[in-house]
């Protein structure tokens, strides 16, 4: 693949490695540190003059950190005249800020952040961004610039059917209404039937209530959601699932987050396994909750990666989730 350049951010350099193994391609050199005052210093190690350039950085860890880390990488090889520079954002960061969802006296002072990171995005310099499974999809009306909106749909479809033996007698769960659309497409793909979990908030990351809406009894329950943050919201509703007569229950998300106390509610929680791909990082993670395993979207981003830089669809294969 002539012309093409290939750079990791610090936030995730495993998935990085692995999406240039499957290119055939070695990573760029570059050298990020911090100043003793915390500014963030970046040095590109090589030319990348008339080169179409991907940056690979997930939303994760210390996020801002590394969106500024990802803005000057960006920034540095757009002034270093590359080409073109995309964007390669496994989990897109502040997605869940992604309108004024605030009630009371305070609802117009809420901020709208993801579109904050859009924009400084695109002031940066990059030319194309490539993410994966979006909060909220109309993320990508926030871009002037094209977005591949990519989904982990196929990779959860083979792991599905590789991993659970009585897949054919599961139910598809959603733990929101807002995932409705995402779990239907799933069922359809293996002729099962699914259910949905109304939730109703107190608070941000505090469920006050569940209503299951659909029949679980004597079936496999499989919760499939975008992310989990607390994991507040899926092991509630783990238990309900249970309550109503489910067999088992595993969880898919795409973006395992897991902070403050997820990872001991999921040790606690009647999961048969929860499942993530490795937009962030797992493997610290997985030593503390055995419950834990991972789907490899490397396979996906290299694709996606490859054909972007052809000229070929990327959207044709990946971003079409029928409804």
């Amino acid at each position: 693949m002539p012309n093409i350049v290939l750079f990791s951010g610090s936030s995730h350099h495993d998935l990085s490695q692995r999406v240039a193994d499957r290119l055939g391609l070695e990573l760029g050199k570059v050298v990020t540190k911090k100043f003793s005052n915390q500014e963030t210093s970046v040095e590109i190690g090589e030319s990348v003059r008339g080169e179409d350039v991907y940056i690979i950085q997930s939303g994760c860890g210390e996020i801002n950190d590394n969106l500024m880390e990802l803005l000057i990488m960006i920034n540095a090889c757009k002034i270093a005249s590359s080409s073109r520079v995309t964007a390669v954002i496994p989990c897109f960061p502040y997605a869940r800020q992604d309108k004024k969802d605030k009630v009371g006296k305070n609802c117009s002072r809420a901020p709208i952040s993801a579109k904050l990171v859009a924009n400084m995005l695109s002031v940066a310099g990059a030319d194309h961004i490539i993410t994966m499974d979006l909060h909220a999809s109309q993320i990508q009306g926030f871009f002037d610039i094209p977005v591949d909106n990519l989904y982990a749909e196929p990779a959860v479809l083979q792991w599905i059917k590789e991993n659970i033996v009585e897949w054919r007698n599961c139910i598809i769960v959603s733990p929101d209404a807002g995932g409705a659309k995402r779990v239907t497409s799933i069922a359809d793909r293996l002729n099962v039937e699914f259910a949905l979990i109304h939730k109703e908030r107190k608070k941000a990351n505090e469920v006050d209530r569940m209503v299951l809406v659909g029949d679980v009894k004597d079936r496999v329950a499989i919760l499939v959601d975008d992310m989990a943050d607390t994991c507040g919201t899926i092991c509630h509703a783990a238990d309900k699932l249970v309550s109503a007569g489910a067999t088992k229950v595993y969880a898919i998300l795409t973006h395992g987050i897991f902070s403050g106390p997820a990872l001991s509610r999921i040790n606690n929680a009647s999961f048969e396994a929860v499942v993530v791909t490795n937009t962030i990082p797992q493997e610290e993670k997985m030593k503390h909750c055995p419950k834990i395993q991972f789907i490899d979207i490397s396979m996906i981003l290299a694709e996606a990666i490859r054909r972007t830089h052809n000229g070929e669809s990327v959207s044709y294969l990946f971003s079409h989730v029928p409804l």
